[in-house]
């Protein structure tokens, strides 16, 4: 079959909302991701750009972040929601074409503002009725599986007995592998004076302890620590065929495999699980084998317990800090994962295995698993 490999990988740091980002449109993030990327390589003509969204309101947002990038208007675009799974389907998708022999060359990524996202409002049934605000679409068509991710992550912490402690800890050394990164310059872009994840900060057990819970019982709660904080970013990488990587002479990292999942709605956390173990499986490679793993962090409790079901090592798994140190910019959040593999397998060499995994509402996973070449 047919290759496809990424040659390029950038994203902006990820910011807070209502933090530095706070007035920059999501599609301003993405145009300045599709200008890093393209100013890394030289490729002649880009055949389309899939981004991953999930709070834009509508539109297309990559076609309007292709447009102020100054791509060729007659680069097409497309927009791709699968809440948080967005950004690693796109890449997943933007793969699947190139091996298909239907692109060259594809920028896919995501892009996520929560602090420009619409406010949501349904119409009101009757004429001079008022509109109802509402939070969230609904992720299945039964309101009693369809739970608040908070709800769901509390709900997982006591079904598998993870303490509040526990979490506690895990978030502490998210926070302290972050702090201690000394990489990400390599894969961020500045963005209005920003060059850092602005969310990073020294953490404690005690501090920790004394945050109220958010969500469950105080002895398997989730807090504010172990959350990830709704944030604003955007990544974007290249995929090509295997013409144009052949002649590329820097990194060249394969995309070996991808698998989404359907799983339970009402433990959405879990879904990642069965996409990893179907990908595994298909690929022939064993948890082990996996020398980087970029496991999203939207719970603390999410995480571990797909270290813990997946069984793999807790030491090669967001071995940079993960999302709790960073935010969750949902539709860019998958992307994010990818970028940091790109980077983190070109460094360790030819023949590194690479694997993200991401949870979305409704009861979605997807996977990917890479392969360093160069």
């Amino acid at each position: 079959m047919a290759g496809a490999w990424i040659v390029a990988a950038k994203r902006t740091p990820v910011m807070p909302k209502g933090g530095a980002f706070n007035n920059i449109p999501a599609s301003s993030l993405g145009a300045a991701v599709i200008n890093a990327v393209c100013g890394d390589v030289d490729v002649p003509h880009i055949d389309q750009v899939i981004f991953g969204n999930a709070l834009y309101g509508g539109g297309n947002p990559a076609r309007v972040a292709a447009l102020e990038a100054g791509l060729d208007e007659s680069t097409p675009a497309l927009s791709l929601d699968t809440q948080c799974c967005s950004g690693l389907d796109a890449i997943s998708l933007a793969a699947s074409r190139v091996r298909s022999g239907d692109a060259d060359a594809i920028i896919c990524g995501g892009l996520e503002s929560y602090s420009r996202a619409p406010i949501r409002q349904h119409r009101p049934l009757k004429a001079g009725a008022a509109p109802v605000a509402y939070d969230r679409p609904p992720f299945t068509p039964w309101p009693d599986r369809d739970p608040d991710m908070l709800d769901a992550a509390a709900a997982l912490a006591e079904a598998r007995s993870i303490s509040r402690a526990d979490q506690d800890a895990y978030a502490v050394e998210s926070h302290r592998r972050a702090s201690n990164d000394t990489e990400a310059a390599r894969e961020i872009i500045p963005v209005a004076g920003h060059d850092r994840d602005g969310f990073t900060r020294t953490l404690s057990t005690k501090a920790c302890a004394r945050l109220p819970v958010l969500a469950g019982t105080s002895a398997y709660g989730l807090s504010a620590a172990t959350t990830a904080v709704e944030a604003d970013a955007a990544s974007a990488l290249l995929v090509v065929s295997d013409r144009i990587a052949s002649a590329w002479a820097g990194p060249r990292i394969q995309i070996l495999g991808a698998e989404t999942a359907g799983f339970d709605p009402t433990m959405p956390a879990l879904a990642p699980v069965v996409a990893v173990r179907d990908l595994l499986a298909r690929m022939g490679v064993m948890a082990g084998d996996i020398a980087y793993a970029e496991i999203m962090e939207a719970f603390a409790v999410q995480a571990m317990a797909c270290i813990s079901d997946l069984d793999l090592d807790p030491a090669v798994v967001n071995q940079r800090g993960g999302a709790l140190a960073r935010g969750h910019p949902i539709g860019a959040s998958g992307a994010v994962l990818v970028v940091r593999l790109f980077h983190d397998l070109a460094a360790r060499g030819r023949g590194a295995l690479g694997l993200a995994a991401i949870a979305a509402a409704g009861g979605l996973g997807s996977a990917m698993m890479m392969r360093a070449q160069s």
